[in-house]
């Protein structure tokens, strides 16, 4: 899914609070244009990652998983286009035009973005939750060209 990753950071979540702030790090880092993909099983905490990033984004208001809507537009700081691809084919996905989203002018959060694999653009961040208990969260973020393999070891630097 990484597309062989030059850059990856490893955190360990001990609770909800950690992991939005890693999510808020993550949301003051992010630019117009950014796309991250983001994977784990049910329950692994997708949806709640993207409520602290939209948060830390300025977007009012309550972010919902877009499962059955596959698309939701947010306002914030920069526009933020939340996508859940879950219920999707690749040949579904491909129809949409996705590529007017990865690369216009907000952030796309692609949430089961390992189904579109071959649909995402190359360089992109990639975000795996994996759940390790209540609470506990194993995240790994991986950066595939830049922007995104410096902020991972900006990451690294910072909280590795």
């Amino acid at each position: 899914m990484e597309n062989n990753p030059e850059a990856v950071f490893t955190f360990r979540s001990r609770s909800l609070r950690e992991t939005e702030a890693l999510a808020a790090e993550l949301a003051a880092a992010a630019a117009p244009g950014w796309v991250i993909g983001l994977d784990g099983d049910l329950g692994a905490g997708k949806t709640a990652f993207s409520q602290s990033f939209a948060r830390h984004l300025e977007v009012p208001g309550i972010v919902s998983s877009p499962t059955f809507t596959i698309i939701k537009e947010y306002a914030g700081r920069v526009p933020l286009y939340h996508m859940d691809v879950y219920r999707l084919s690749l040949e579904e996905a491909d129809e949409l035009g996705l590529d007017e989203y990865f690369f216009g002018q907000g952030i796309c959060l692609v949430e089961w973005s390992s189904i579109i694999a071959e649909l995402m653009p190359e360089r992109h961040l990639h975000i795996r939750l994996e759940s390790t208990g209540p609470e506990e969260r194993v995240i790994t973020v991986a950066g595939t060209g830049e922007p995104y393999a410096g902020v991972c070891r900006g990451l690294i630097q910072k909280w590795g």
